[in-house]
Formats: C-alpha cells, structure tokens, sequence
C-alpha cells in the first residue's frame, strides 16, 4: 500500500467508542449494584427476614437487569406495537390484539413470579415489582398493578353466589396449570375519566347476574383476561363495580369474546407498548362485587388505591434507574478534557437526580410499611367504625398515597428530563437509552388514576371533612413526625390558613392564588415528608 492509500484509509477517522460504557451498563446488577435499596430494605425488614429476602433477590436480579430489560427494548420498537385484528378470514368477529412474541415470553416470566400469591412474602413482592418497573411498561407493569386491584377486590368480598369468582381469584393470584391470568379496570367514560358518578354504562339484570351495555373509553391492558369494570344498574343512579371476564369457558381459544367489541386501540404519549382501547359491550356478562350501592366507594377505595400506591413505587424505580445509568454516564464521557462529573453544574445536577431517587424510594418504603401494618387498609372511609388512632392511621396513609401519586410523578418527569440532559444529545436517542421511553412512561402515570388537580382537589375536602377530629396540626405532626418543632410548626400553620381560603371557591384572583399556594403547600409538605424518610434510613 503506498502513502497516498493510506493517508485516504485514515484520514478523518474517528475511532472514538462506547464500548466502556455499554460494557459497565449492560452488567449492571440493579440490586446488588444498588446499594441504597439494599439499606432501604434492611431498614424495613429487620436483619434476619433481610438475609432470606436478600438471597432472593440476588438470584433474581440478573433476569429482570439484562434478559427481561433486552426483551423491553425489542417491545418498545414502533414497528413491535400492538395493532387490531378484527376480524379473521372467515369474516368472524375476533377483535384480536396482535402482540410481538417478547411481550408474551415477558409477561409468562414476570406473572409466572407469582408475585401476587399467598406463597409470595409482601416485600418480596414489593422490591421485585420496583425492579420490573425499572424496565418501563414493556407491556407488563400496568396490567401487574391492575391484577393486584383484581385480586384484592376479590380477596375483600368472596361471595359464595357465584363460584366463578373463586376460580377467577385462584387463577388471578395462585395460578392455574402455571398458567397466571391478567386483570384490568375499565373505569373511564367519555365524558368523564375519573367522574366516576357520571358513569352511564348500563349493567342489565339477566337472573344472578348482568349484561352490560354501553361505551368504556379508556381501557387499558384491553388484551387482560378478567377485567374490574363500573356500571350503572338499570333503573338507579348508583355506580356498582363487576368483574367482567374477557371469555367464557371454552371461548378463549375460540377468540370468541363476551358479548363486546373493542373499537380501536388508542395513540398515546407513553406506555405505548400497552393496548389502550375503547370498548363497546352488546351484553356482556358480569358478575357484581361488592356492595351494589357502592361501586365508587369498592373501585377508588381498593382498586385505585392500590394503582396510585403502584405508581409512587414505580416512580423510585424510575428515579433510580435515571440516577444510575446518568452517574454512570457522567464518570465515562469526557468533554473538553474532563469528565462531566467534574463539572460542578453537571456534579450538581447528578446530586440533585440522586437525591430524589433516594427521597422518593425511601418514602415509597415507609409508606408501604404503614400499608403492611394497618388491618384492612383499603376501603376504610374516613368515617369508619374504628378506635380514633387507627382511623388517624388510615387517614393519614390514604393521604399520603394521593400525596405521593401526585408528587412523585411530578418530580419523577423533572428528574427524568435532568437525566436525560446528562446524555445531552445521545439522552433523545431511543436506541442509546431507556430514559426518553420512560419518561415518557412517567407523563402517562401522573394522568393515570386520577390527574393532579383532581387529587389536589380531594386531599382538601379530605382534611376539611375530618377537621373536627383530626386537627391540621394533629394531622402534620403525625405525618411529619421526626421533622424539627419549627417545621411542623409552620407546616401546621400554613395547613390552618390554607383550609380557611378559597381554594375551592368560584373564580377569582384570591381563589387562584390560593390555589397556587395550595399546589405549592402539597408539593412542600411532601417533599419534606420524604426528607424525613431518608434521614430515618441513616
């Protein structure tokens, strides 16, 4: 080869490689290699169920790190969403959603885990479902939360009038022939997402059970087996909750559905990998649970409670996976000679994402252990017939999981985008990272289960309504309880003045500026809730 060739073949080579990064990323560990989660987790499980549960997990880890994240990324490819098939060759009527074969391998492995099972210990379950979330939805982690509803709804209210729903909780929690069923929750209307009384879908008497007739026009993991769905019984005006299964006894391999349609599948901003459709049902059959005259009270207080109390550990899984792959990130890539972890804008932003990832999975922890420890602590209401200490114990973890619902996936979004901009260009490139995909995730959590205002909206009149036994300043010192005198003190000040302003009343300039103070306050109080967490992990 003479000079001339060879000046050609290297000139204007780079040969710059990602090579260390992607070496150290693809082997993380995202438990052992996390060893906040671990302290979280000793903290709340005590040294000798840590040991157990720790073993578990370290056996565990590595499918959900590397095998069950490669299938996620396959899934979330464009070309790999979920797409209709309404009818087959014979012109019968199968409303089919055709899936790529990873998100059925995924969802076998992740519900073969069983993690809703009596066999399977509650932080088990707990710091395994954090782990999967970390992947994104990939198509898995909203129908896991809405199985966990189901199965919980069943659990509350066995009845022995229809047999059905005994197999339907067995092959929901334990299983049947290995085989795991999928629940969802179609709840949302046209005219009203989480106006739940203003539900208009018609649930007609055909002896012990109903037919349903009517339009349900958000309807996630739409290809579930069993789903959790509010109706109207013809001739009242009470919302009452059925289960609805998807098949009946022999229809399944039939692809012959139960007396409904699925109009389309919706174009959303993230969870794409998930179908979200609009459904018609022609007289489906449904069993009804629960008290009939109060279908709201059974669907918010136990199905989406436990869905807003999912979203806040989603929301620390999310953070965490952000603050790992960035801290990483920031000790590889070199920029004008040094690293941008050495640069303190960068090195603070890094903190920043670090800080909120332990904040958010510390108080996602305590939380969840007040959950474990009160008795029945789904569907309570705030007037329940309970010793005064226990009904303040409930009262403050139902507010507090409205609280984290809103709080964590705001800040979760923030976080998410400081993240991504660590990546700088590279952070926007779907293929170079997961966090552009969920961030996207975290947009569509913050909407799902009731919007911020809503909720906002709720944990005020929560407080209003409870005022005369359970007083603002009760209320902060109990939550924030470990915070200095000073803080609970302004807290419980500014709590008083807040309740007495028109936060809630017609338009005006004072109601919206209490309304901003309001937002302010929660977002505050919260955020303090969750400093005092992290300072009790050490």
């Amino acid at each position: 080869m003479n000079l001339a060739s060879q000046e050609t073949k290297t000139r204007g080579e780079n040969t710059y490689s990602f090579e260390e990064f992607l070496a150290k990323r693809e082997n993380l560990d995202w438990y052992l290699d996390e060893p906040f989660l671990q302290k979280v987790m000793k903290k709340f499980t005590g040294h000798h169920h840590y040991e157990e549960l720790h073993e578990k997990l370290r056996c565990f880890s590595p499918t959900v790190s590397i095998k069950w994240n490669k299938l996620a990324e396959k899934i979330a490819r464009p070309e790999a969403r979920p797409y209709m098939l309404h009818y087959d060759a014979f012109n019968h009527r199968i409303d089919r959603i055709v899936r790529p074969m990873e998100v059925h391998q995924l969802e076998s492995e992740v519900f073969g885990e069983g993690l809703f099972s009596s066999k399977m210990p509650a932080w088990e379950s707990l710091v395994k479902r954090m782990l999967i979330h970390q992947i994104g939805e990939a198509g898995v982690t909203c129908p896991l939360t809405c199985t966990h509803g189901l199965i919980a709804l069943l659990d509350q209210y066995p009845n022995e009038e229809y047999p059905e729903l005994r197999d339907i909780l067995m092959h929901t929690k334990e299983g049947v022939n290995g085989e795991f069923a999928i629940g969802a929750q179609f709840m949302s209307e046209i005219q009203g997402g989480s106006d739940l009384p203003a539900n208009v879908l018609e649930a007609v008497p055909d002896g012990k059970y109903y037919r349903l007739f009517g339009n349900k026009f958000f309807c996630s993991a739409a290809h579930a087996d069993y789903s959790v769905v509010t109706a109207k019984i013809a001739g009242t005006d009470k919302v009452s909750t059925f289960i609805v299964p998807s098949w009946l006894p022999g229809d399944k391999e039939k692809e012959k559905r139960n007396g409904y349609e699925i109009n389309r599948i919706k174009w959303k901003l993230g969870t794409a990998e998930l179908p979200t459709a609009e459904i018609q049902y022609k007289g489906a059959l449904a069993y009804p649970i629960g008290p009939k005259d109060k279908g709201i009270a059974v669907a918010v207080g136990i199905v989406l409670t436990l869905s807003r109390l999912e979203i806040g550990i989603a929301c620390a899984g999310f953070m965490l996976r952000a603050s790992r792959e960035a801290n990483l990130y920031g000790d590889f890539r070199t920029v004008f000679g040094k690293k941008i972890n050495d640069y303190p804008l960068a090195a603070s932003k890094l903190k920043r994402i670090e800080n909120a990832a332990q904040r958010t999975t510390a108080a996602a922890f305590k939380i969840y252990d007040l959950f474990l420890k009160l008795e029945k602590p789904l569907n309570p209401g705030i007037n329940a017939d309970q010793p005064i200490e226990i009904r303040k114990r409930l009262f403050n973890l139902r507010e507090l999981i409205l609280l984290q619902k809103i709080c964590a996936t705001n800040e979760g979004a923030e976080i998410l985008r400081e993240a991504i901009s660590v990546f700088a260009g590279h952070g926007v490139m779907e293929e170079f990272s997961a966090l552009p995909r969920i961030f996207r995730d975290v947009v569509v959590n913050e909407q799902w289960e009731g919007p911020r205002n809503l909720l906002l909206t709720q944990i005020f009149r929560d407080l209003q309504r409870v005022a005369e036994w359970y007083p603002p300043a009760d209320f902060v010192e109990s939550v924030l309880e470990g915070a200095s005198p000073e803080t609970i003190r302004l807290f419980s000040e500014k709590l008083k003045e807040l309740l007495q302003s028109p936060v809630l009343g017609e338009v005006s300039k004072e109601s919206m500026e209490a309304a901003v103070e309001w937002d302010a306050f929660c977002d505050s109080f919260f955020k303090t809730f969750q400093k005092v967490a992290l300072t009790e992990i050490g």
